[in-house]
């Protein structure tokens, strides 16, 4: 079960636009340390908005440190990273090791950091979806992206730092021990200290954080997902871009929506990855036929994975639900028990429903033509095929 905390002040930020503005804030305020971890960093007007703030703490003092994923930001621009770390930020690469000519199939090479984590002086913190890239850049697509995160004060906080500081310490030391053998850790090592006092103001609301690594907790995002679903009694609303669960996760949909649960999924209609997209439609009869509601979203390009449970508790992350967030990537959720912030994003999923989501039904789903049947049935084939090369067959 997550470990919930009380005492904390959550704001739901909706995209970019609301996101950005209050990290880079957060940043600017710093007075320590910041932590910040993303999983794309884009050499864009955004990226340069987060790269000059962190600039500035460095600047100013404050120990700031910026985790970028290997693959995720193996494009991350030579400019910002010598004007980031000319200004002293740290920067470290996780898993940078990524070369097409080295590649093999190995679980570890997909085995990302798909967290979207950031802290400043253990005070104030935010956990969510969105990577550091222009939400309005949507080549193909009507922006901004459609996704959130949540900016945390209170007693989380110093949770929310504590992880970032584990893995900022851990890839350090695989960092110096791959590129200088017997090197002594000096400030690329994240310093222990106290963290900063509680808000003079707390807050009231319970939340939890919960993480996905390849150790101690691999199924920890999925099992707190599959505890809120099997003790639903009135609704569950899923939103994710990327869907294809194991069959467990499958039959608690079901199994909810037998039991007189309204369940709704929220699931991208438009395609991005082709093997994804129709792979993850060979579910739907499935689901369909066992009383779950579809809605595909058209209107943007839908990049949220957050959840509403019985209009109560909620949760807002990285995490998608398939193969690479539950069973590969580090990923992280925030799990909240509030009734006002679960009517707030209960709100508004719906309205991205009412405006920008079809619903699917079952009856035009079983009169698909031919031709979309051979591509569901290839892409989930290719994709079963996939699993199992990589071990996970048993997955489903």
């Amino acid at each position: 079960m997550p470990e919930y905390v009380g005492g904390n002040r959550l704001t739901l930020l909706r995209s970019g636009e609301q996101y950005f503005p209050a990290l880079a804030a957060a940043i600017d305020a710093a007075q320590r340390e910041v932590f910040l971890e993303t999983y794309i960093f884009a050499d864009d007007q955004t990226g340069s908005l987060i790269a000059d703030a962190l600039a500035r703490a460095a600047a100013r003092g404050v120990a700031t440190h910026l985790l970028i994923d290997g693959f995720g930001a193996r494009d991350f621009a030579p400019r910002l990273r010598q004007n980031l770390i000319h200004a002293g930020v740290e920067v470290l690469v996780f898993r940078p090791d990524i070369s097409p000519w080295r590649w093999r199939l190995r679980r570890t090479r997909l085995r990302r950091m798909h967290r979207k984590l950031a802290c400043a002086d253990g005070a104030v913190a935010f956990v969510g979806g969105i990577n550091i890239i222009d939400d309005f850049d949507t080549p193909g697509h009507t922006p901004p992206r459609y996704d959130y995160a949540v900016r945390i004060e209170g007693p989380l906080s110093a949770l929310v730092r504590a992880e970032a500081a584990r893995l900022w310490n851990r890839v350090s030391w695989a960092t110096l021990r791959r590129r200088w053998p017997g090197f002594r850790a000096g400030a690329g090592a994240a310093r222990r200290e106290p963290t900063a006092a509680r808000s003079p103001d707390p807050g009231a609301q319970r939340a939890a954080l919960v993480v996905r690594d390849n150790v101690r907790h691999r199924r920890d995002i999925e099992q707190a997902y599959l505890e809120q679903i099997e003790a639903a009694r009135e609704e569950v609303v899923i939103a994710s871009a990327y869907f294809f669960p194991g069959r467990r996760f499958r039959r608690a949909l079901a199994g909810a929506a037998a039991r007189g649960v309204r369940v709704t999924l929220l699931l991208q209609g438009r395609v991005e990855y082709v093997l994804l997209h129709y792979a993850s439609r060979a579910l739907y009869g499935s689901l369909l036929a066992g009383g779950v509601a579809i809605q595909e979203y058209h209107h943007s390009f839908l990049h949220a994975k957050v959840a509403v449970f019985d209009r109560r508790v909620a949760s807002v992350g990285s995490s998608n639900i398939d193969p690479f967030s539950l069973l590969l990537a580090r990923e992280a959720n925030l799990f909240v028990d509030d009734v006002r912030f679960a009517a707030e994003l209960r709100a508004s999923l719906l309205e991205a429903i009412e405006r920008g989501a079809r619903a699917v039904p079952l009856r035009g789903w079983k009169r698909a033509s031919l031709w979309l049947r051979v591509r569901i049935w290839v892409g989930y084939g290719i994709a079963r095929l996939l699993m199992a090369v990589y071990g996970y067959d048993r997955f489903h």
